[in-house]
This record gives C-alpha cells, sequence and structure tokens, in this order.
C-alpha cells in the first residue's frame, strides 16, 4: 500500500468529511526501501519476488525430491502442472521437438503465474509483474532462448532467412515484407510480450485499488455506507475474475514463448 492510501486509512478520511478521495496513482506502485544491499534497493517488490521463487523451488522440490511410481498428494498436483503444459503447450505447438524445451517452459508459466497471484494474497496484495522491469526481464530471457535456437539450429545465414524471409511468396513482396519481419521479429516479439503482461497486471492491481479504496471512503455515513455495499462487491468480483486474468497471462505468455520457439525451429527455406 502507497503512502498516500496508508495516510488515508490512518486519518479515517471518509466521503462527506473534509478531505479528498485518495485515487490509486504512481504512488501505489513504488515502495520505501525495506533494506539497502551495496548500491541496490531492496523493497517490497523484490521481497515478493524472492519469496515466489522460494515457493516454487520448495514446492517442486518436495514433489519429486523422492518420486514414487503410486504419487502422493503433492507429487500428483506437480505433474499434473508439469503435465499440463508439457501436453497442452510443448507438444500441442512444437510437437516432439518441444520436448527439450518443456522445463523452460514450466519454470516460466509457473514463476509468471506466482508472480502475477501475489495481487490477492493477503498482506502482500501486489502483482510484482505489474512493475515492468520483471516482464521485460522474462521478454529479455525469452528472447536471447529465441535467437539462441534459431541460429543454431539455421546457422547464420539460415537464421537470418528464418527471421526475415517466409517461404511461398512472390519475390517483388520480399522488397517490403523483408524488413517488416526483421522488426517483427527480433524488436516487436519481446516487446509485446512484456507489455502485455505488464499491462494487465497494472491495469488489474488500479482496479481492484480503486474499488477497494473507494469502498473504504465511502463507509462513516448511512448514505455513503450505501455506495459502499455495491463498490465493495464489485471489488470482490474483480478480485476473482483477476485470478482467472493471473492464471491466463501465464498461459500465454508460456504459449507466445512456445510458438517462438517451434518457428526457431523450422528450417529456413
Amino acid at each position: 500500500m502507497s503512502n498516500e492510501e496508508v495516510l488515508a486509512f490512518e486519518t479515517d478520511c471518509h466521503l462527506f468529511q473534509d478531505c479528498g478521495f485518495p485515487a490509486p496513482s504512481v504512488w501505489s506502485f513504488l515502495f520505501e526501501p525495506i533494506a539497502h544491499i551495496g548500491p541496490i534497493e531492496f523493497n517490497k517488490i523484490m521481497l515478493l519476488a524472492f519469496l515466489g521463487t522460494a515457493l516454487i523451488l520448495t514446492f517442486f522440490w518436495a514433489a519429486f525430491a523422492s518420486p514414487k511410481v503410486v504419487p502422493g498428494k503433492l507429487q500428483m498436483v506437480a505433474e499434473a502442472g508439469y503435465d499440463f503444459v508439457r501436453r497442452g503447450v510443448a507438444r500441442e505447438i512444437m510437437g516432439k521437438k518441444g520436448e527439450p524445451f518443456v522445463p523452460f517452459l514450466v519454470s516460466l508459466f509457473f514463476f509468471v503465474w506466482v508472480m502475477n497471484l501475489w495481487a490477492v494474497i493477503p498482506f502482500a496484495q501486489f502483482p510484482v509483474t505489474s512493475a515492468i522491469a520483471f516482464p521485460a526481464g522474462l521478454a529479455v530471457v525469452v528472447w536471447v532462448t529465441y535467437m539462441t535456437v534459431t541460429f543454431r539450429t539455421n546457422g547464420f545465414v539460415g537464421g537470418l532467412r528464418n527471421l526475415c524471409v517466409p517461404s511461398g511468396l512472390p519475390k517483388p513482396i520480399y522488397v517490403i515484407l523483408t524488413p517488416i519481419e526483421f522488426i517483427s521479429n527480433v524488436f516487436l516479439r519481446p516487446f509485446t510480450l512484456a507489455v502485455r503482461l505488464f499491462a494487465n497486471m497494472f491495469a488489474g492491481h488500479l482496479l481492484l485499488l480503486l474499488f477497494t479504496i473507494a469502498s473504504w471512503y465511502m463507509l462513516g455515513s448511512f448514505v455513503g455506507t450505501l455506495y459502499a455495499i455495491p463498490s465493495l462487491t464489485l471489488a470482490l468480483v474483480l478480485t476473482a475474475f483477476e485470478m482467472f486474468i493471473q492464471a491466463l497471462q501465464a498461459y500465454v505468455f508460456v504459449v507466445l514463448t512456445a510458438n517462438y520457439l517451434s518457428q526457431a525451429l523450422e528450417e529456413a527455406h
């Protein structure tokens, strides 16, 4: 919660009182540093990212440290998650060639999902991916993997052809299409991959903040409470909807990554 929101709650500011509505703003996404590690300011967002990573590692380590033929409940849940990405994404999009990339795709899916999920966890209440640095960092990882696979599979010349020259088109079209394909595949893909995830989580968090703060702000009088009830109801509905979007965005991120890698594995013609 930002300084403005904390101040609004502490001063008990409500509708029909001599105070303004503490609308969510850029301050809702900025946090004071918890500690300084050299030149790095360690804040709440970084703490949630570390905690999320630790939870994912602990979960899969506990599930697969001693795998059994007849799996227990934890192993069964982990296997279901792994198999969902393996069958529903890697095999569906990339075929058998996607098998070596399953661990990478599984890691991406669960990391993005957990970072998104912090938005609805009490006391955390902030999606890590609404800070652009994290989607951008993930997009860079995907882009480097995509470029590496492209040139390793096709060589330098074949890789450029794979990125810029779609097969089966009339030759005059390539004059226009080749630079467009190059810009799209090399620059726009990582950009849109990052912005899509960031924008969805940013907007979702902003909406949840707006209706939650509004519910509190409108309390304090009978008329205000009548307004607060539908606002709180909508905040709860949006929370449920946001949980769906969080999982969906993790799935979309991994599906697009698999599509890029599938193209990288195609032989240039």
